[in-house]
C-alpha cells in the first residue's frame, strides 16, 4: 500500500522510509504523535549531512545512535518522549568510553537533544542533567630528538629488511611519519590528505570560517618522501578512497605501534608527532596564537590548556635570553662592577667591625 510521506525533500523522504523499515512499521506520523527515537536520530544525521559536517564526525553520531537504538530496544522504548533522565543515566552506564572520550560522547548526546528541543520533540535538554565525567588531562609528551631518530631508523630498517610485497607500505609508513611530524596533522587528516592539498611546497591545512586558507610549508625532505612513496590511489598516498576512513586509520596506527619495539619507545602514538610539532614551534618562540591557528584549534585557550608546561619553558627561555643581553650591555656591566665593588666594601667594613669586637 502506498503512503504519502508528506514532504517534497528527497533526502527527508529517504530518511523517513529507512526509519520505518528499521522500526518495522509503516505508520504515518501526525503532529500529535510523538516522534520515534529512530526517526529523530535519522533526521539529526540528515541535518548533519546537509550542514556538510566532517564524515568522521557523522560516523561518531551514527555510532552513538546505534547504541541508543539498541538500548531503547532492550528497554522497550520506542518514542523519544519515553526517555527520561533515569533511562539516560542507565544508557550512559553501557558506554565503554572513559575520560575525554566519554565527555565527547556526552556532548554529542546533548547536541542531539538540542536538535530535538528546537524541533519541539522534547521539552528540555535532558542530557544536560547528566554530569560530566571526571577527565584527566592528557599529558603532552613530545618526542625527543633521540626518539625521533630511533623511530626513523626503525622505519628505514623495515624498508630494507621486509619482503618485496610489504616494501611499498613500509615506504609509505616512513612518509606518513614525516608528514605527521612536520605538519601537526591528526592521523585521520594525514591519512586522507590528498595530492591536491600540496602546491609549491605548501600544505593546505584547512579553511577558516572566514574562507581564508591556512597553509604550512613542508621541508624538502618531507616533500621528497611523499613524491617517492607509492600512492594507494591516484589522489591519496595512504588511503584508497574507498571503504571507511576509520578502518584505514586503524591499520596505520597498528603499523606505527609495530615500530615501538624496534625503536625502544613504550608510548609510540601518532598524536605525539602533533605534540612534537607544536612544542618545537613554541620553544622556537613562535607566538601562541600562530601555533593555535596551525593546529586548527577552535580557541587559543585550547592550545594553552594542552601546552601550558611548554609555554612556561618558553617563558624561562625568554628570561634567560634577556639575562644574556646584560653581558653585552656597557651600562649593565658598569653598574654590575659598581655594585660588586660596593658589596666588597660593605663586606670589608663588616669584617673590620667583627675583628674590633
Amino acid at each position: 500500500m502506498l503512503k504519502s510521506l508528506k514532504t517534497q525533500n528527497w533526502t527527508r523522504a529517504l530518511e523517513i522510509s529507512r526509519a520505518w523499515e528499521i522500526d518495522g512499521r509503516q505508520v504515518e506520523r501526525n503532529d500529535a504523535e510523538p516522534i520515534t527515537v529512530v526517526i529523530a536520530t535519522n533526521e539529526f544525521v540528515a541535518e548533519a549531512r546537509s550542514r556538510e559536517l566532517n564524515e568522521r564526525t557523522i560516523y561518531k553520531y551514527r555510532f552513538l545512535f546505534k547504541q541508543l537504538s539498541a538500548f531503547c530496544d532492550a528497554e522497550g522504548v520506542r518514542y523519544l518522549t519515553e526517555l527520561d533522565v533515569r533511562l539516560l543515566r542507565r544508557f550512559r552506564t553501557t558506554w565503554k568510553d572513559r575520560n575525554l572520550a566519554a565527555l565527547k560522547k556526552l556532548e554529542r548526546l546533548r547536541a542531539f537533544y538540542r536538535f530535538a528541543v528546537s524541533n519541539k520533540w522534547a521539552e528540555t535538554n535532558l542530557a544536560k542533567e547528566l554530569k560530566n565525567p571526571i577527565v584527566e588531562d592528557r599529558q603532552t609528551l613530545p618526542y625527543s630528538h633521540d626518539e625521533m631518530f630511533r623511530i626513523l631508523t626503525a622505519a628505514e630498517t623495515r624498508i630494507a629488511e621486509c619482503q618485496a610485497a610489504g616494501r611499498d607500505n613500509a615506504r609509505r609508513l616512513k612518509a606518513l611519519i614525516f608528514l605527521l611530524r612536520y605538519s601537526g596533522l591528526r592521523i585521520g587528516d594525514a591519512v586522507r590528505c590528498d595530492t591536491t592539498r600540496i602546491t609549491e611546497g605548501l600544505l593546505r591545512l584547512y579553511t577558516q570560517k572566514t574562507g581564508t586558507h591556512v597553509h604550512l610549508p613542508l621541508p624538502e625532505f618531507v616533500l621528497n618522501a611523499l613524491d617517492s612513496c607509492p600512492r594507494m590511489s591516484e589522489r591519496f598516498w595512504f588511503w584508497t578512497g574507498n571503504g571507511k576512513l576509520s578502518t584505514s586509520v586503524g591499520r596505520w596506527q597498528g603499523w606505527l605501534l609495530s615500530l615501538a619495539e624496534d625503536a625502544k619507545i613504550q608510548r609510540l602514538h601518532a598524536h605525539r608527532f602533533r605534540d612534537t610539532f607544536a612544542v618545537s614551534l613554541l620553544l622556537e618562540g613562535v607566538p601562541l596564537e600562530r601555533v593555535s591557528i596551525l593546529l586548527g584549534h577552535s580557541s587559543i585557550k585550547v592550545t594553552e590548556k594542552h601546552y601550558a608546561p611548554w609555554i612556561r619553558e618558553r617563558q624561562e627561555q625568554a628570561e634567560a635570553d634577556v639575562r644574556r643581553t646584560w653581558a653585552r650591555d656597557p651600562m649593565a656591566l658598569m653598574q654590575s662592577k659598581a655594585s660588586l665593588a660596593e658589596t666588597n666594601d660593605t663586606q670589608a667594613i663588616q669584617e673590620k667591625r667583627e675583628l674590633a669586637n
